[in-house]
């Protein structure tokens, strides 16, 4: 590829951080002026900018299953609005118009210059997770049978009508949520977050001008193209094929099959999942922006750290999903699970295969879930419903050189855990336990990351709904190593220790216990005193 004439190496990395550092802010502002712990503490957002023609030029360091597929929901906004106006802000949570789960609602504006109000220069997105969007289980995140099931579906709406919110619009949405003075402070939080994104973009123009930050646009966008293209031409050429399975998907007790055959061709590659299994009755169906999401994390991750973050990474990357698949659902599949667990099972079957092109690169499997869990009911203290969401941390897979990381999120997620004084100010819950799961890590040369334990008590009747896997299956070692343990869900109930499904509803009582203890992570090579032996 021929150099273009925004290649100069020191401008081009000022404008990288120029544009990130807007992103950034952007997640500082919504963190800041959120109202749920969920996005406060936890901060289950995601952040990005887009160029005129709303490609993906930046992204925070946030949530890698929300940015990967944030263009799916900007170009959805685009196409439902070809004629943006100034002052705009289109809302859409739906997962087959560019969005991954009903509780991550996006934001897209568009991005004038003074005076010029006849094509936007920019696109702004602000992605976050809602601890309630209705449907039939409090938090949204059950096992469903039908995406109608897990909360109110927004197609591509104009929230905001040059500056003018649509009260009506807002009172609909509101109305159809368990905790809606909640999801209005986080809403405004992310139209606040936006707000910043086009003031510092309008900043940018007005320093550089309008032609170099396109020009720098389009110049990171083909540099991070050739960034994948020379790390494509590193890895051997050929077919490396990996499968692995999720337990079950919530409805069904049978494992679910998913499948990958990555075909390296010179600087392009080919990602194929046609070995998958067929769309669940359950709610671990994946949308097709959820696979390009893991897809294009995988090989971002390959890539190096200083790379920039954008849609120049999939360029020579042809996705393939075949279409009512586990990992490209038809309308109306139930996808809340797929968002959470199906990405991170795709991100395993994909290191898998990649382990084979470059096995002194790609680490053993980490944890292989986010260990879903929401509680709901009736706060006595405040006299309001209340929501509680949460992933929880588990062990991380060895690398070739290195121990793996305990107690972490890992891959598709990048969330903290609530933090127990946070939890305990906002709902009528307590931590009781938090601690290390001690020999949960596999063995290997490099031994994998410890699981955790999570011990939450209730202090009012409660539903509860869990969305973990790896509670049958194991993350994978490789060159040897062990596998890590599989992880575990209790009700403690007095003296009664009851194991739960890795998926399902229980009904909660005052005093009841839920116990989450997460897988640890997959070991590298073999151990020394095995070689010794």
């Amino acid at each position: 590829m021929p150099p273009t004439p925004y290649s100069d190496p020191i401008r081009l990395e000022v404008f990288k951080h120029l544009f990130s550092a807007v992103a950034e802010e952007m997640g500082v502002v919504l963190r800041k002026t959120s109202y749920s712990p969920n996005i406060k503490e936890r901060r289950d957002f995601s952040c990005a900018v887009f160029d005129e023609r709303g490609l993906m030029v930046a992204q925070a360091a946030h949530i890698p299953v929300h940015l990967g597929s944030m263009p799916l929901s900007v170009e959805a906004a685009i196409q439902a609005y070809p004629r943006l106006l100034p002052g705009d802000v289109v809302l859409l949570n739906d997962p087959y118009l560019g969005g991954t789960h009903l509780p991550d609602i996006t934001l897209v504006s568009p991005v004038y210059l003074p005076g010029e109000e006849h094509i936007p220069a920019a696109y702004i997105a602000s992605r976050a997770h809602h601890a309630d969007v209705g449907g039939s289980f409090p938090g949204s995140m059950g096992i469903a049978t039908e995406l109608y099931q897990e909360g109110i579906v927004i197609p591509p709406v104009r929230l905001i009508r040059q500056g003018q919110v649509d009260e009506d619009l807002f009172r609909l949405l509101l109305a159809n949520v368990r905790t809606p003075q909640e999801r209005a402070g986080d809403i405004w939080a992310q139209i606040a977050a936006n707000r910043i994104g086009e003031q510092r973009m309008q900043s940018l123009v007005q320093r550089y001008g309008l032609a170099d930050v396109h020009g720098y646009m389009r110049a990171l966008l083909e540099y991070t193209e050739r960034l994948t293209r020379r790390l494509l031409q590193e890895l051997p050429d050929g077919s490396y094929t990996f499968c692995d399975f999720l337990d079950d998907d919530g409805v069904n007790d049978r494992p679910v099959r998913i499948c990958a055959r990555v075909t390296i061709n010179g600087d392009e590659a080919i990602v194929d999942f046609s070995g998958s299994d067929a769309q669940v009755a359950g709610s671990l169906n994946a949308v097709y922006a959820i696979t390009v999401s893991a897809v294009y994390y995988v090989f971002r991750c390959l890539i190096g750290l200083d790379a920039p973050n954008n849609a120049g990474c999939l360029a020579p990357i042809r996705v393939i999903a075949p279409e009512g698949s586990v990992v490209n659902a038809r309308k109306p599949s139930p996808v809340s699970g797929g968002n959470v667990e199906t990405s991170q099972r795709i991100v395993d079957v994909l290191l898998g295969a990649l382990a084979q092109a470059a096995p002194g690169r790609v680490p053993a499997a980490s944890q292989g879930t986010m260990n879903n869990i929401t509680i709901g009911g009736w706060d006595e203290r405040r006299g309001a419903p209340f929501t509680y969401y949460e992933t929880i941390a588990g062990g991380i897979g060895a690398s070739p050189v290195a121990d793996g990381a305990s107690g972490l999120h890992s891959h598709m997620t990048n969330t903290l855990n609530t933090p127990a004084e946070a939890m305990e100010y906002a709902y009528p819950l307590r931590v009781l336990r938090l601690e290390l799961r001690q020999g949960s890590g596999g063995k290997g040369k490099y031994r994998g990351g410890e699981g955790i334990r999570r011990d939450i008590q209730v202090l009012t009747p409660a539903r509860a709904n869990l969305i973990s896997e790896r509670r049958k299956g194991q993350p994978y070692g490789l060159s040897g190593g062990g596998p890590g343990a599989s992880g575990e869900n209790y009700l403690i109930r007095g003296e009664q220790h009851i194991r739960l499904p890795g998926k399902g509803e229980v009904m909660l009582q005052a005093g009841d216990i839920l116990s989450i203890r997460t897988p640890g992570g997959g070991g590298f090579g073999i151990p020394e005193d095995e070689m010794e032996s």
